[in-house]
């Protein structure tokens, strides 16, 4: 394990800002937090307060207004998209509300995806081995629209690990899921964050979920503050 000097994700004076009719809107207004290796940090906030902007932004699929975010210790705003999607390719994992899996593809193909894009080495192999680590491995040749939506997520928190990420980043990841099917894939990330000794930042309107996480950030007027899910470890 890292020191706990070289924190995984740095995130200094951050803002974000939109262009709109009525003006400029702030989303975000100088977040600030440091990531160490291996933690879990849930953040949470209302609906519509800048939470999947700001992981976005964390994972470098968006720039922010002004303000710096270092990458495992590689800063971000000197790169160009293609210099961003490598470290992305390397080093992190994203799993989306909505799944986003292509859906032409089979679940092999879509886990497939990153590593071809790449080039990867052993691609299919340790496509493979990603869909048998989320109990999908009977389900290799079926469609997404052939799979229910918890075995949808599977497939796409396997195409997010595939890679072996230093870092996860989840965008409400049950938010399109029945209460069980939810709790599974709760325990799946989690169980899957101590496999792989990675880090995992969830975005979750779950508070049940965030108390899971060894920190909780709540998302408010744009500033980013601590916030004490009360434990019950």
């Amino acid at each position: 394990m890292s020191s706990a000097s070289n924190p995984v994700l740095n995130l200094l004076k951050v803002t974000y800002s939109v262009p709109t009719e009525q003006g400029t809107l702030d989303i975000l207004k100088g977040c600030q937090l440091q990531v160490q290796p291996q933690q879990s940090i849930a953040i949470v906030g209302r609906s519509g307060s800048g939470k999947s902007t700001l992981l976005a932004l964390m994972a470098g699929l968006e720039t922010p207004s002004t303000g710096e975010i270092e990458l495992l210790g590689q800063a971000l705003s000197p790169l160009n998209e293609t210099q961003r999607a490598q470290v992305r390719a390397n080093s992190v994992g994203f799993v989306f509300q909505n799944f986003q899996l292509m859906p032409s593809m089979t679940a092999l193909e879509n886990v497939l995806m990153p590593l071809e894009l790449f080039n990867q080495p052993n691609a299919r192999q340790r496509a493979l081995q990603a869909l048998e680590k989320v109990s999908l491995a009977h389900r290799l040749n079926h469609l997404p629209s052939q799979l229910s939506g918890g075995e949808q997520q599977r497939v796409a928190i396997a195409r997010a690990i595939v890679a072996e990420p230093k870092i996860l980043f989840a965008d409400e990841p049950t938010g399109n899921l029945d209460e069980t099917t939810a709790k599974q894939i709760q325990d799946l990330l989690f169980s899957l964050q101590q496999e792989l000794d990675t880090t995992l930042i969830i975005v979750t309107h779950d508070m049940g979920y965030a108390k899971h996480c060894q920190a909780c950030y709540q998302l408010n007027h744009g500033q980013l503050e601590r916030y004490e899910a009360d434990h019950h470890d």
